[in-house]
């Protein structure tokens, strides 16, 4: 740890890159380091996992190199600030002798009993908790916070009923042509369908996530296809792409297949 804050001080010193970054420059490349974190991870390659989480480590020693020297804190205050944390929110694991051995919800409840002791005396709204991030996942997390006082779709199917509406509403905006209306009612659109994942139990990100791996994987086998055929993507027919994209469906659904029975990780599935 020490070695990658003294090349990081001497990264500011010297390189060029380095030192024109400021913290809001460099703020989109810890949310794509993250990204490629959750990309890694489903990959089941753990080469790649321990070099994205080099890389995102990072971005953390990158701002805190920077606030360090702005005089504000520095990376050992980050990880002084970290730990504490952990300590204050785990009771029951630092002290053991106030607490009884608890089960998995009784330490979530805590966590979160601990966590509200923290924020006494802030004015705040209850969607405030709503930590900033991915868009789908946002709308997820609002759309559950607020189910928890009553403000939800009685029946899933209700929730398709409303789906249905925001679709309508979209077309008309559609029809009349007003961009501005409709950016706000595809808008709608996504966040009604978020809600009809949430009540099923699905994860709109992952889900997402999951559809775009596919896709990828799918066009890239598109691409090699061409390239073996000695032809470029341009020369090919809509109808040779959508053969071709048929036969990596096939092709990546086999080799899925056989990773979930041989693949020593668990969770690992990629298609």
């Amino acid at each position: 740890m020490e070695k990658l804050l003294m090349i990081m001080q001497q990264l500011r010193e010297k390189c060029p890159w380095d030192q024109a970054q400021t913290p809001q420059s460099l703020t989109k490349y810890a949310i794509e380091e993250a990204y490629e974190v959750e990309a890694a991870v489903r990959s089941g390659n753990t080469d790649d996992v321990r070099d994205e989480l080099g890389d995102l480590l990072l971005q953390v020693v990158f701002q805190a190199q920077m606030y360090q020297e702005q005089g504000a804190f520095n990376f050992q205050d980050v990880v002084n600030a970290i730990s504490e944390k952990l300590i204050r929110r785990h009771p029951h694991v630092f002290q053991t002798e106030q607490f009884a051995r608890l089960s998995q919800e009784d330490v979530s409840a805590l966590w979160k009993q601990i966590k509200q002791q923290e924020k006494q005396g802030k004015p705040r709204s209850r969607l405030d908790e709503i930590k900033p991030g991915p868009a789908l996942n946002q709308a997820e997390q609002i759309q559950k916070n607020v189910a928890k006082v009553g403000f939800d779709f009685a029946e899933v199917q209700d929730a398709y009923v409303k789906l249905e509406e925001e679709l309508a509403e979209f077309n008309e905006a559609v029809q009349q042509q007003d961009s501005d209306e409709m950016l706000a009612e595809f808008g709608d659109c996504l966040f009604s369908l978020v809600n009809i994942g949430r009540k099923l139990g699905l994860s709109s990100e992952m889900a997402l996530l999951g559809t775009i791996d596919k896709f990828r994987r799918r066009f890239a086998f598109i691409e090699d296809q061409a390239q073996q055929q000695k032809r470029s993507l341009h020369e090919l027919s809509l109808e040779e792409m959508d053969q071709l994209w048929e036969q990596a469906k096939q092709q990546l659904k086999q080799k899925a297949q056989q990773h979930e029975t041989t693949s020593p990780v668990l969770g690992t599935k990629t298609d």
